[in-house]
């Protein structure tokens, strides 16, 4: 297929791990408070390891990098989510189900 990008584990650098924080976000249990965040509006910066969810306006975060053909799970609103890169090169973020 041409144009198609491989994605192959040989091909694929390893995903960078990130250390996380609990940032204050209520509406889960307290096990889980750290894989999630509030949008702070338009000045907020996303990192390789988040993603917003497309229903709730949630940031997901994860311990390793977000790439492309991800699949998560924003217990926030109950929705599994699978990644796409967007026509800009950004990550987003589709409902599966």
């Amino acid at each position: 297929m041409s144009g198609a990008t491989d994605h192959s584990p040989e091909t694929e650098s390893p995903r960078q791990r990130f250390e996380l924080d609990d940032r204050g976000f209520n509406e889960v249990p307290t096990k889980y408070r750290r894989y999630y965040r509030h949008w702070q509006g338009a000045g907020d910066q996303l990192e390789p390891n988040e993603v917003i969810c497309p229903v709730c306006k949630v940031v997901i975060r994860s311990t390793r990098e977000i790439r492309v053909g991800d699949r998560l799970y924003c217990m926030a609103c109950m929705t599994r989510l699978r990644i796409r890169e967007d026509s800009e090169g950004h990550l987003e973020a589709d409902c599966e189900y």
